[in-house]
Protein backbone atom coordinates (compact mmCIF):
# COMPACT_ATOMS: atom_id res chain seq x y z
CA UNK A 1 0.00 0.00 0.00
CA UNK A 2 1.28 3.39 -1.02
CA UNK A 3 2.02 5.72 1.96
CA UNK A 4 0.11 9.15 1.79
CA UNK A 5 1.43 12.60 -0.07
CA UNK A 6 0.36 16.01 0.61
CA UNK A 7 -1.66 17.86 -2.04
CA UNK A 8 -3.03 21.72 -2.47
CA UNK A 9 -6.12 21.80 -3.83
CA UNK A 10 -6.53 23.21 -7.23
CA UNK A 11 -10.11 24.53 -7.51
CA UNK A 12 -12.48 27.29 -5.71
CA UNK A 13 -14.87 24.78 -3.67
CA UNK A 14 -18.59 25.78 -3.08
CA UNK A 15 -19.86 25.61 0.26
CA UNK A 16 -23.03 26.37 2.26
CA UNK A 17 -23.69 26.32 6.09
CA UNK A 18 -25.92 23.14 7.22
CA UNK A 19 -28.69 24.58 8.95
CA UNK A 20 -29.73 22.95 12.75
CA UNK A 21 -32.37 20.72 12.09
CA UNK A 22 -31.97 20.54 8.25
CA UNK A 23 -32.97 17.47 6.56
CA UNK A 24 -30.30 16.29 4.25
CA UNK A 25 -31.07 14.25 1.35
CA UNK A 26 -29.30 11.20 0.72
CA UNK A 27 -26.96 12.14 -2.00
CA UNK A 28 -24.55 14.40 1.28
CA UNK A 29 -22.32 12.38 2.30
CA UNK A 30 -21.18 12.01 5.24
CA UNK A 31 -18.48 9.95 7.39
CA UNK A 32 -18.53 7.53 9.62
CA UNK A 33 -16.16 9.30 11.56
CA UNK A 34 -18.16 12.90 11.14
CA UNK A 35 -21.23 10.46 12.23
CA UNK A 36 -19.15 9.34 15.46
CA UNK A 37 -18.61 12.81 16.63
CA UNK A 38 -22.41 14.11 16.01
CA UNK A 39 -22.32 15.37 13.04
CA UNK A 40 -24.52 17.06 10.85
CA UNK A 41 -24.68 19.92 13.62
CA UNK A 42 -24.20 23.21 13.62
CA UNK A 43 -21.27 25.14 11.94
CA UNK A 44 -20.47 22.35 9.79
CA UNK A 45 -20.57 22.99 5.88
CA UNK A 46 -22.06 21.49 2.71
CA UNK A 47 -19.74 21.24 -0.02
CA UNK A 48 -20.47 20.21 -3.62
CA UNK A 49 -18.86 19.22 -6.50
CA UNK A 50 -19.05 22.95 -8.90
CA UNK A 51 -19.04 20.42 -12.06
CA UNK A 52 -22.05 17.60 -10.34
CA UNK A 53 -24.53 19.09 -8.03
CA UNK A 54 -25.84 15.69 -6.88
CA UNK A 55 -21.89 15.25 -5.53
CA UNK A 56 -22.34 16.97 -2.21
CA UNK A 57 -20.30 15.91 1.13
CA UNK A 58 -20.23 17.26 4.44
CA UNK A 59 -17.28 19.40 5.78
CA UNK A 60 -16.86 19.25 9.82
CA UNK A 61 -16.71 23.00 11.06
CA UNK A 62 -12.73 22.66 13.05
CA UNK A 63 -11.69 20.79 9.36
CA UNK A 64 -13.53 24.09 7.24
CA UNK A 65 -12.13 26.58 10.14
CA UNK A 66 -8.57 25.13 9.27
CA UNK A 67 -8.67 24.54 5.68
CA UNK A 68 -10.71 27.13 3.68
CA UNK A 69 -11.34 31.12 3.56
CA UNK A 70 -13.82 33.19 1.69
CA UNK A 71 -13.04 34.89 -1.45
CA UNK A 72 -14.66 37.56 -3.49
Amino acid sequence: MEKFKQYRRKQIAELRPYEQGETLSERVSISQADKDTGSPKEGDMIARNPVNHDDQWLVAKKYFEDNFETIN
